[in-house]
């Protein structure tokens, strides 16, 4: 078979020189995610400078951050809350939950914000550390909602007794700390106690009253003696004396001496129960009756 040169090749396959025919260009529809982003490209240009913002307030952070340390944390604050001006996150309402005894003026200078301040540009957990020191505010907790809301919650401290104390009435809770100190009329009836230490010690004796109601309606106050043991102090003016240490089994007793022979209804000036193994009760003195002076003694006789 011989080699066949290029014109026989020619000759044998001409090239037609009739262009192909071209296919109908389909029309230019717009896809789904060009019309997702044409209806939504109001809210991109507000959302593109808040990144374009952040991403700025990111750099120079780094930069302050390495090239000053002593004012790294107030410059990032400066430049968040300028964002959040920018982007109009201010503080326009704050709602406080939990809050019944709690001053508002307190709340508001703890918190240290007015209306109209940036909402991003102050720290949460600084703000609910000064809400705790208010005597008050036993836990607190703060979140932002945007774009324009601060809410406050707060755990309260419940009013558990009036403390006599210097000759001063405080209302405190029942871990003994002072919450109140004018105005103690607006909790209701409160037991009283009385004496150094009684605030730090009430609650565990009143704990025990509360079992024996019998003794509980007849007591007045509580008074600590010496920081170390207590006294109650009754209606009728009687002191009943309790052992140190053991009021828990003195209390008991004197409800069932109560039950069996009205020991508290008594005119006693007190019950000394500091004896395990005896009670020693105390009366008034009885009244010395005056001497009857003659009728007919002359004056300066």
């Amino acid at each position: 078979m011989g080699v066949e040169t290029p014109q026989r090749l020619a000759s044998a396959a001409p090239i037609s020189r009739r262009a192909p025919a071209r296919r109908a260009k389909p029309l230019d529809r717009p896809s789904r995610l060009k019309l997702w982003l044409r209806r939504r490209r109001g809210l991109l240009r507000p959302a593109a400078l808040g990144l374009v913002a952040l991403a700025g307030v990111i750099g120079t952070g780094a930069a302050i951050w390495a090239a000053d340390p002593a004012g790294r944390a107030q410059a990032l604050i400066e430049d968040v809350s300028d964002i959040s001006r920018r982007l109009g996150l201010s503080i326009q309402r704050v709602e406080i939950v939990g809050r019944q005894n709690t001053p508002l003026d307190m709340i508001s200078a703890a918190l240290g914000v007015s209306r109209g301040d940036p909402l991003l540009g102050f720290s949460l957990e600084a703000a609910r550390a000064r809400l705790e020191t208010i005597a008050w505010v036993q836990r607190a907790h703060i979140e932002r909602r945007l774009p324009e809301t601060l809410i406050i919650r707060i755990e309260e401290r419940r009013p558990f007794a009036i403390w006599q104390r210097d000759g001063r009435f405080v209302v405190i809770d029942r871990a003994g700390r002072v919450i109140a100190q004018d105005r103690l009329d607006q909790f209701g009836p409160l037991p009283l106690i009385v004496g150094p230490g009684a605030n730090l010690a009430a609650a565990t004796l009143h704990e025990m009253l509360l079992n024996e109601t019998e003794v509980a309606n007849r007591v007045q106050a509580l008074v600590r003696i010496g920081e170390r043991r207590w006294n109650l102090k009754l209606h009728s003016g009687t002191d009943v004396l309790l052992p140190e240490g053991a009021e828990a089994a003195a209390v008991t007793r004197l409800a069932a001496l109560q039950r069996e022979q009205q020991l508290l209804d008594r005119p006693l000036v007190a019950i000394d129960m500091r004896l395990p193994d005896r009670l020693v009760l105390r009366q008034a003195a009885a009244p010395v009756p005056e001497t009857p002076r003659p009728t007919g003694a002359r004056r300066g006789a």
